[in-house]
């Protein structure tokens, strides 16, 4: 068969797909092409990537789907946020049940208290502090000066007695020290140096007169008590109590007292109250986040000259935008009496027009000041069923891991996006790898047939006796 009547083949074989080889390119490239011959790359790219006009659609598709799915989560994870702070404020040992205490004298005793301690004065008198027993040795050379032979007895509160040798005539201070400290004791002993030499200290790690104990002589060395153990002696609110530490926990349900230094009838009154500052904080948390998903929840319906945002059409976004706007309008009435703060408002909070808040905070303040006990109620109610329990229900319908809006709409934003991943796989595989290899194919024959045609065509003008160096 002739180069003619291989590529005629060639090009009829192929007119009657839509993917067939360009006939335009061929047909130039053999009577009066630019350049002759085919870009045979060139040519099954362009091929190929007409033939992706499917594939591109999807790809599309998943973009989209990939920008909800990441929007949807960042609100997932700033609802979580607020539903935290909800959960927060609506604890019993949370923010709004802390307490500081205020000492009239921070210099003689401080104190602290756990959540949901009762407000309260109280006065103390510190009258002595509570004493850590030590004993010490007399003064030797230095810490490595070889002691006489022997051994000493240390006896606990409890009359249990401990033998320590000092060694051969070898040992020293600091051999004696280290024994001590590796037989758990409840003591700890050190080398002390100074002008006059080295002695050796031993201290209880406890103090009170439960921790007294006493170290005899012996091994060339001998012991006197510098400190005797004993309890802090103090009164709260005039009951005298005694502790052999001076931290003491209890006393009053809930509170701990820093006894710092003894002043025998010397009153300090500590003032156990409501913590506003760790209240204020929580409170301005909690909006902060409410503020941050309403300002996210407002960007998906304003077109800022590209269009809405992914999630405009999204029923979950837009309930949720519903949801958090109406908890504003909610109204706090006890069961019995009257509030100060029956909503937002009455503490500070203001709704603006774009549906996030304001704090004034002054006015905040001022409330948690005053009706401390109020705003408790408004955020917990009797039963932790006030503001923070009720919208902390409302969020718990997107947030359920279970069966929750974002739970069900992510996942079905997944299982779309990995249905166009498959289609987009399988058309590769399918559609475009074949598509690909015959296109290679036929465009690769149709040039080495375009390579043999001037050499046929010239055949034939001899044949036929045209001569094309006679010009008549």
């Amino acid at each position: 068969m002739s180069s003619i009547s291989a590529l005629n083949a060639l090009l009829s074989g192929s007119s009657s797909s839509s993917s067939a080889v360009n006939l335009t390119d061929i047909l130039q490239a053999a009577f009066g092409a630019s350049s002759p011959g085919i870009d045979v790359s060139s040519a099954v790219n362009a091929a190929i990537t007409a033939a992706r006009s499917p594939e591109n659609t999807w790809l599309s598709q998943e973009n989209t789907i990939q920008s909800q799915i990441s929007t949807l989560s960042a609100l997932q994870n700033g609802v979580s946020a607020l539903d935290n702070d909800l959960l927060s404020l609506n604890n019993l040992i949370g923010p709004l049940s802390a307490n500081t205490v205020a000492s009239s004298n921070s210099s003689v005793v401080t104190g602290s208290a756990v959540s949901g301690t009762a407000a309260g004065h109280h006065i103390v008198v510190v009258n002595s502090l509570a004493r850590t027993a030590s004993w010490a040795s007399d003064t030797v050379a230095s810490a490595s000066t070889p002691l006489a032979a022997g051994s000493f007895t240390i006896t606990g509160s409890d009359g249990t007695a401990t033998t320590i040798s000092t060694g051969d005539g070898t040992g020293t201070l600091s051999d004696i020290a280290s024994t001590i400290n590796a037989d758990n004791l409840g003591l700890s002993a050190s080398v002390v140096t100074d002008a006059t030499g080295a002695r050796l200290a031993i201290v209880s790690k406890t103090s009170g007169s439960a921790a007294n104990f006493s170290v005899s002589d012996g091994g060339g060395l001998t012991f006197g008590q510098i400190v005797n153990g004993s309890n802090a002696s103090f009164s709260v609110d005039g009951l005298s109590l005694s502790s052999a530490s001076n931290t003491v926990t209890g006393a009053v349900a809930g509170t701990t007292f820093n006894l710092l230094s003894a002043s025998p009838g010397t009153e300090v009154s500590l003032t156990v109250s409501p913590d506003t500052s760790q209240a204020a904080t929580a409170i301005n948390q909690f909006v902060t986040d409410y503020n941050s998903i309403i300002s996210g929840l407002n960007s998906q319906f304003h077109d800022s000259g590209s269009g809405q945002g992914v999630l405009a059409t999204d029923p979950t976004v837009r309930n949720l935008q519903n949801q958090l706007l109406g908890a504003m309008a909610y109204t706090y009435t006890p069961a019995s009496g009257t509030t100060n703060v029956p909503n937002l408002s009455s503490m500070g909070i203001t709704v603006n027009k774009d549906g996030t808040l304001s704090v004034d905070n002054a006015a905040l303040n001022n409330t948690l000041q005053n009706d401390y006990t109020d705003v408790q109620n408004f955020f917990q109610g009797t039963a932790f069923n006030g503001f923070a329990g009720a919208l902390d229900q409302q969020l718990s319908d997107f947030l359920s891991p279970s069966d929750g809006a974002f739970t069900v709409d992510l996942q079905s934003l997944n299982s779309q996006y990995s249905t166009l991943q498959d289609d987009v796989t399988n058309f590769e595989s399918n559609v475009i790898t074949p598509l690909k290899s015959q296109l290679q194919a036929k465009y690769s024959q149709a040039e080495i047939l375009l390579q043999q045609l001037p050499m046929e065509l010239k055949q034939i003008d001899q044949e036929l006796g045209f001569n094309n160096n006679n010009n008549g």
